[in-house]
C-alpha cells in the first residue's frame, strides 16, 4: 500500500501513524511517504504503481489526494483508504469510520471496499464531503488561522464570526432543473451534503445524507435576519434546520448556483468569488474501505464490498 501523510500530520501525529501502519503492514507491504506540495503528491502518485492509497489526514488531505486522482483519470481504479487524524474528519464520522488510527488501519486491513459518489464541479474540482455557497465559506475562512490553536472548536467559532457579519447574497439556485430560490429573496447559505456533517461534526447540513445513494442533499437558508441567523445556527448544530420556514431541503443530481459573487468551501477548501458554480453527481466514482454490514441508505446494487487482504496486495 501507498500511505500518504501531509508534513503537519507527519509533525503532529508520528505515534498515531505509527500505530496505523504497524496494522497496515501486516496486511500488506506498505510504504509511507509524506508530501509537502501538491507537485511533491503528483510524483507520489507517479510511484504508486497500482497500490491501493491510504489517506492520512482529515477532510482536506482526502479532498486533495482524491482530487489528483481524478484528474490523473485514475480514480475509479485506485482503492483508497482513511486515517482520519485531521481537524474536522466530517466524512469519516458520516460513514463510521473509527477515529483512532490504529482501529481505522483495521477497517482497510479488513479489506471491505464500497462504492463511493462524487461530486464535480464547472471548473474540474471534485467534492467528497460537503460544500458551501455564502456563510458556509465565511464561516471557513474565519476558522482557518484558529485551526493551529484551537482545533475543532475553530469551525464553530468561525460559524458566529461569519454570522455576525453576514448579510446574505442575492443568488438563483436550480436543482435539477427547478428553481429553487431567486435573487429577490436573499440567501445566507446554500450547502450540498454527500455526508451528514461539516464544522468537525459541529454542525448536522443534512443529517440523512449517505454518500453512495447517487443524489446530493441540498439545503438553501434564507435565515437572512439577525434573530433568524442565530436560529438557524442552532438548529444546524441539531440537524433541525431543514424543518424551518426560512429553509429550503430537497435531493438532486445537479445543482447550479449564480448571481452576488461568493465563496465556495469544498471540502474545507475556499475559492473564489464566483458569480456562477455548478456542480453534479458522480454515482459510485471511487471505492473507498469502510466497516464492513449493510450500507444505510444505498441500493444493494450499488455494494462492491470485498472481504479479504487480496485487494490490499
Amino acid at each position: 500500500m501507498l500511505v500518504i501523510a501531509n508534513k503537519d500530520a507527519g509533525s503532529t501525529e508520528p505515534d498515531a501513524i505509527e500505530q496505523a501502519l504497524e496494522v497496515l503492514r501486516g496486511a500488506a507491504p506498505t510504504e509511507l511517504v509524506y508530501c509537502e506540495s501538491r507537485d511533491h503528491l503528483q510524483e507520489c502518485l507517479d510511484a504508486r504503481a497500482g497500490r491501493p492509497v491510504v489517506v492520512v489526514g482529515g477532510d482536506g488531505s482526502l479532498h486533495t489526494t482524491i482530487s489528483a486522482l481524478y484528474a490523473r483519470g485514475e480514480l475509479a481504479d485506485t482503492p483508497v483508504g482513511l486515517i482520519p487524524l485531521g481537524t474536522g474528519n466530517d466524512l469519516a464520522r458520516g460513514l463510521d469510520l473509527p477515529l483512532d488510527a490504529a482501529k481505522a488501519a483495521e477497517v482497510i486491513r479488513a479489506g471491505s471496499l464500497r462504492a463511493m459518489d462524487l461530486i464535480a464541479d464547472d471548473t474540474g474540482g471534485v467534492v467528497v464531503n460537503a460544500v458551501h455557497v455564502g456563510a458556509g465559506a465565511e464561516a471557513a475562512q474565519a476558522a482557518t488561522p484558529l485551526k493551529p490553536r484551537l482545533g475543532p472548536l475553530a469551525f464553530p467559532l468561525g460559524a458566529v464570526v461569519a454570522g455576525l457579519r453576514t448579510k446574505g447574497w442575492r443568488l438563483t439556485v436550480v436543482v435539477d432543473g427547478r428553481t429553487v430560490a431567486r435573487p429577490r429573496r436573499k440567501t445566507l447559505m446554500v450547502g450540498l451534503a454527500n455526508a451528514p456533517s461539516i464544522a468537525g461534526g459541529t454542525a448536522q447540513l443534512s443529517p440523512d445524507a449517505v454518500p453512495h445513494d447517487g443524489q446530493v442533499d441540498v439545503v438553501v437558508s434564507h435565515s437572512v435576519g439577525r434573530l433568524a441567523r442565530m436560529g438557524y445556527a442552532l438548529h444546524l448544530t441539531r440537524g433541525r434546520h431543514t424543518g424551518r420556514d426560512d429553509v429550503v431541503a430537497l435531493r438532486g443530481r445537479e445543482v447550479v448556483v449564480s448571481g452576488e459573487e461568493f465563496f465556495i468551501n469544498a471540502d474545507g477548501e475556499v475559492t473564489g468569488p464566483r458569480r456562477h458554480s455548478s456542480w453534479r453527481v458522480l454515482p459510485g466514482a471511487w471505492r473507498m474501505y469502510l466497516p464492513s454490514g449493510p450500507l444505510a441508505g444505498a441500493d444493494a446494487a450499488a455494494d462492491t464490498s470485498t472481504g479479504g487482504s487480496p485487494h490490499l496486495a
